[in-house]
């Protein structure tokens, strides 16, 4: 199993020092990264990451907020071939109408994509799971109108605040499903209540398990009362333990 660490994890240490919170992510263990909102960083990004030899396999980007011109091409700099769009807000997930036009504005961004060699995904918060569309989760809905291009990053944390078992949507969401976001805590939207992976109550290696077309299992803290590199090496190392 291959882990990543999505970077707005540490957005702070970032802003403050981008080299040298890079070299830190990777003295911790991380050889693969997740960028967000890429485009303004992509020449500093892509120095730090050749400097420790890390590899960003997914980024994050608003697709439908921003020229997907310039995010593809900052994915092509800095070698990532999955871009996520990382949030939809969730007064948008409420009917079918506007569900299908988040559909149908992804399918195009993918075939934008397909021109730089890039693939598009959805990640997912809480909202989509809470509401419901012909008596399944706007999710699941959602996830019926995509091309076949298409993937979906589920952040397994979020689908179990919005109310539902992660391992049942893992499951019916299928070969859909390549990254997960792997974070834990007590299952609230308190984001300075999360915890290092393995500490709370999410089921990490059911949840794992459950995702069969997994490529990369994305750690990431909203936030964290603690010290967040201390955090992020006590869930790589329950990860790297593996399942007892």
């Amino acid at each position: 199993m291959t882990y990543s660490l999505q970077l707005y994890t540490v957005r702070k240490p970032l802003e403050e020092d981008l080299p040298g919170t890079i070299a830190r992510v990777a003295e911790l263990g991380f050889t693969k990264v997740e960028p967000y909102n890429f485009v303004a960083t992509a020449d500093a990004l892509a120095a730090a990451f050749a400097e420790h030899g890390i590899t960003a396999p997914s980024g994050h980007a608003p697709l439908l907020k921003d020229d997907q011109d310039e995010i593809f091409a900052a994915a092509n700099k800095l070698g990532i071939t999955t871009v996520i769009d990382p949030f939809i807000p969730a007064e948008q997930w409420q009917s079918a109408e506007d569900i299908q036009k988040i559909a149908a504005g992804l399918n195009a961004a993918a075939k934008k994509g397909a021109e730089y060699g890039v693939r598009v995904g959805y990640h997912n918060h809480q909202w989509e799971l809470e509401s419901k569309i012909n008596g399944t989760t706007a999710l699941e809905y959602f996830e019926t109108l995509l091309d076949p291009e298409l993937v979906l990053e589920v952040d397994t944390y979020w689908v179990s605040v919005g109310g539902a078992n992660a391992v049942d949507v893992l499951t019916s969401l299928g070969d859909r499903v390549k990254f997960i976001h792997i974070k834990d805590g007590p299952l609230t939207t308190d984001n300075l209540a999360q915890l290092p992976a393995g500490q709370g109550q999410v089921p990490v290696w059911d949840v794992i398990e459950a995702a069969k077309s997994l490529e990369v299992g994305v750690v990431e803290f909203d936030d964290y009362a603690g010290d967040i590199f201390d955090g992020i090496a006590e869930s790589l190392a329950f990860l790297n333990r593996g399942k007892a």
